[in-house]
């Protein structure tokens, strides 16, 4: 089935925004940029948990060796404010009507800043429910 004009300019739009945004992203990295841009991509697009580096190492997105992976690790950096103003730039997405629709994540795990007995042991997560007094929320805006 053959797609109207008015979806090929949506879909085009979308990536030519992800395209921008890579553009941005890869501007934030100082410092071995190549091989932490790549890293990034292999982490995004490996199926499954990423469990060591070394699976990180071995997908097809990371076309460098091992030893880049580490020296990317090590010696590379990210411009974390310009990171932060990037992403605030992003479009947000909306349904069709124009409205944003947003979902919300709750965490178990406590608040860093939350005032709990566990935070003068040195933990932050506990298997006891605490019936979500000390969840961390995180709303987020899904197309």
């Amino acid at each position: 089935m053959e797609k109207s004009v008015l979806q090929q300019g949506d879909q085009r739009e979308a990536f030519a925004t992800l395209s921008r945004f890579r553009d941005d992203f890869y501007d934030c990295l100082n410092g071995r940029g190549d091989a932490l841009f790549e890293l990034t991509d292999a982490l995004l697009c490996t199926d499954g948990p990423v469990r060591t580096l070394v699976d990180l190492a071995l997908a097809p997105e990371h076309r460098r060796g091992h030893g880049a992976l580490y020296g990317a690790l090590n010696k590379g950096g990210l411009d974390v404010d310009r990171l932060r103003r990037t992403i605030a730039g992003l479009p947000l997405p909306k349904a069709t009507d124009g409205r944003l629709v947003l979902a919300v994540d709750v965490s178990p795990w406590l608040r860093p800043d939350a005032a709990t007995c566990l935070s003068t042991l040195g933990r932050l997560f506990d298997h006891i429910n605490f019936l979500g007094r000390y969840a961390f929320t995180r709303p987020t805006a899904v197309a």
